[in-house]
């Protein structure tokens, strides 16, 4: 039988300011990781540490890891879990009397500031439950992964996004494709002599967006976006290489749309689909806010961890710009509306 709640020991505003000033963008993850162990561990969890490995392209990086904290000899009933990684380059924290600004103050700073606190308050009252933080969210999942190698028998799991402390009915699957043209240099006074790659590229993307894109009713339309494009060695050089990546973020099977977007570039360029997402829905709670997130999140891979539910505070909207900034009375609320919502799903 649970106790009744206490006050939770953690100041979740004051901890968010000192995650934020750990710089922690993505492959740099270390030095936030061994913050929240020492800390939870100082709070009496149990605390474990597991590398996740860097790709070769940021070895220099140094050492990340996940973060799980639990009570000894537990089964947890409900994890909270989100990322520690932020996207870059780095914003230095600041505030005022009503907001916190910077890098990670809503996306997930703020979040696991929360997170601990709730667990904390549930914990003293009896509830099961843990924490999981990952590294890699906001590239490519890589800490999910492999935290789902090992899961800890939960029911549940919480993952914190910024959605305006609204319970997410759905969360859109991610697509994402590396368009490769390749091409023959020369003088560019004389083309003939050569065949631009850039060229290619840029035909093979215009039958890209032009593709119509499917469309769900009470989610929304997929989205496409090229976010890069890159190639050539100078104006007066006919080029030799060109390379694209497009997302698309997805509400539904992306399969259809590799077809597609393989089709669009026959004969133009190369496709390599370095990352796929896949769409998820998820439960309402009676009473509670909802919302669709257009965004992708790490539940497609920690499926071994519970059934998923998707909440926080903080806004998507100001999520990866130079104005991201959490109201501290939202990330206030966000605890009391994490310990709801695990009391209603833990009886």
């Amino acid at each position: 039988m649970s106790r009744p709640l206490r006050a939770s020991p953690v100041d979740p505003v004051r901890l968010t300011r000192e995650l934020c000033e750990i710089e922690s963008t993505t492959y740099h993850e270390g030095a936030a990781g061994d913050f929240l162990a020492d800390l939870l561990a100082r709070q009496g969890w149990e605390v474990e540490k597991t590398p996740v490995p860097q790709p070769a392209e940021s070895a220099e990086a140094g050492p990340r890891w996940n973060v799980y904290a639990g009570m000894a000899g537990q089964i947890p009933d409900l994890v909270f879990s989100t990322h520690m990684d932020t996207v870059p380059p780095y914003i230095p924290f600041s505030e005022d009397e009503d907001f916190m600004y910077g890098r990670g103050v809503s996306d997930a700073k703020g979040i696991i500031a929360a997170q601990v606190a709730a667990a904390e308050a549930l914990r003293a009252a009896g509830f099961r439950v843990g924490l999981l933080f990952v590294s890699g969210e906001e590239r490519d999942s890589a800490g999910a992964k492999i935290a789902n190698l090992t899961p800890k028998g939960s029911r549940f799991l919480i993952n914190g996004e910024p959605t305006d402390n609204r319970l997410a009915l759905a969360s859109k699957g991610a697509l994402r494709a590396a368009f490769k043209s390749t091409g023959t240099m020369a003088h560019s006074a004389y083309p003939e002599l050569g065949e631009s790659a850039v060229h290619k590229l840029i035909e093979a993307l215009a039958r890209v967006l032009a593709l119509p894109l499917p469309s769900l009713e009470g989610v929304g339309p997929s989205t496409l976006n090229i976010g890069q494009i890159r190639g050539g060695h100078a104006p007066n050089v006919i080029a030799d290489h060109a390379e694209a990546q497009v997302l698309v973020r997805m509400v539904g099977d992306s399969a259809p749309m590799r077809a597609a977007l393989a089709n669009a570039a026959a004969g133009l360029a190369e496709v390599d689909f370095t990352l796929d997402s896949p769409f998820v829905r998820m439960r309402a709670i009676e009473g509670l806010p909802t919302m669709i997130a257009k965004f992708s999140t790490d539940i497609p891979y920690l499926t071994n961890w519970g059934e998923p539910l998707l909440l926080g505070p903080g806004s998507i909207h100001v999520a990866h710009t130079p104005f991201e900034k959490l109201a501290k009375k939202e990330l206030l609320e966000g605890v009391d509306l994490y310990i709801k919502v695990a009391r209603q799903l833990l009886g």
